[in-house]
């Protein structure tokens, strides 16, 4: 059984600076054609400082920590027996290319179902701009099949 003791445990906060290049390759991949997620000309004459940050691209951005691994290594998971869960997002301010963002992650709940044999690990993370602005506030669900 994954060790209930975590449940709250805070990994230590990282910052990734959002790359316009990678904003407009993630464009590309999502078969996103609004120019104003691949032509920062487009977003500046929209009226915004640089291309926006598409919702689901703070998941991709998490995956810049400097040990994605770290919550699977510090419970014990088995990556063989992982699942992804669930996900959701909750967006508070806009963020946009040259933002510099702050992710900290925590493990929000340790539970089980079917008698043990379904182990769910809820991950929470709260992501703020170089300002201290809230941007978003990320869950992850990840579950482990028992041997």
């Amino acid at each position: 059984m994954i060790d209930r003791r975590f449940i709250g445990h805070a990994m230590p906060p990282f910052t990734v600076t959002v790359e316009a290049g990678r904003l407009r390759l993630f464009a590309k991949a999502t078969g996103q054609t609004d120019p104003l997620y691949s032509d920062p000309e487009a977003a500046r004459a929209a009226g915004l400082p640089g291309l926006p940050v598409p919702p689901t691209f703070l998941f991709c951005l998490e995956m810049d920590a400097p040990n994605p691994a770290a919550i699977r290594e510090l419970l014990g998971l088995d990556y063989r027996r992982l699942l992804h869960g669930e996900q959701s997002f909750t967006y508070l301010a806009p963020a946009h290319a040259g933002d510099t963002l702050r992710f900290e992650q925590r493990i929000g709940d340790i539970y089980d179902k079917k008698g043990g044999a379904l182990e769910f690990v809820e991950r929470h993370t709260r992501v703020t701009n170089q300002h201290g602005v809230p941007v978003a506030e990320l869950r992850s669900v990840t579950v482990q099949r028992r041997a």
